[in-house]
């Protein structure tokens, strides 16, 4: 898991994060102590969605990156998370760090990555998730394990020599985000909670100081 973020300057974190007047920056200073701390997948968080009704739907994946231009993850374009942002257009991000006592709140519109990012991305894959996403109609009824066993044989059969190619349902979204909250846990629920806003990817950014 790579970023971007210049941290080579006095981490704002062994100061007081709320004076913060970035939140990029101060994000990758959170995943980099996360990274050091947390026992397992520091880049987990929560995304959520909408249905064509307008009921959420939560599920953990995993960050690829970031940058100034937002959050990346990937996955299958027709699994139920795929459908629907490529409907609406928008997710919500929660990162939630338990041995640090921190969360972090991203919301904003979602694009796919290029072609090219996907691409890029997919190669540095084991070879049997390579194979997975072929194999796995995520999000659809299985019959059996052994059904998706199949599939799965399949697709090596099919790849058993050289380069595995990436489907073209399978590539990455970027969240821009438009609203990024930092949360960190003080005693007595007396928590110090930071909300940056802007009106659209590129705009100058505001700071509000919330009540925890």
């Amino acid at each position: 898991m790579t970023h971007t973020q210049d941290t080579s300057s006095k981490a704002l974190t062994n100061d007081d994060f709320t004076q913060a007047e970035e939140p990029f920056r101060l994000f990758g200073e959170w995943l980099e102590e996360a990274t050091a701390k947390e026992p397992n997948d520091p880049n987990a968080l929560a995304l959520a969605t909408v249905d064509p009704d307008g009921l959420p739907n939560v599920r953990m994946v995993l960050l690829k990156g970031f940058d100034a231009d937002g959050f990346v993850f990937f996955t299958n374009y027709e699994s139920a998370k795929g459908r629907e942002i490529l409907a609406s257009g928008k997710a919500a991000m929660c990162f939630h760090w338990k041995s640090l006592r921190r969360q972090v709140r991203v919301r904003g519109p979602v694009t796919p990555v290029s072609a090219e990012e996907a691409d890029a991305y997919y190669e540095t894959r084991a070879r049997g998730s390579r194979i997975g996403a072929w194999a796995s109609r995520q999000s659809r009824p299985l019959e059996s394990r052994f059904a998706l066993e199949k599939e799965v044989a399949r697709y090596t059969a099919k790849f058993a020599i050289g380069h595995i190619p990436r489907p073209d349902h399978w590539s990455g979204f970027r969240l821009a985000p438009v609203s990024i909250e930092f949360w960190h846990d003080r005693p007595f629920r007396l928590h110090d909670r930071v909300l940056f806003t802007r009106e659209a990817a590129g705009s100058p950014w505001s700071k509000t100081r919330l009540y925890p």
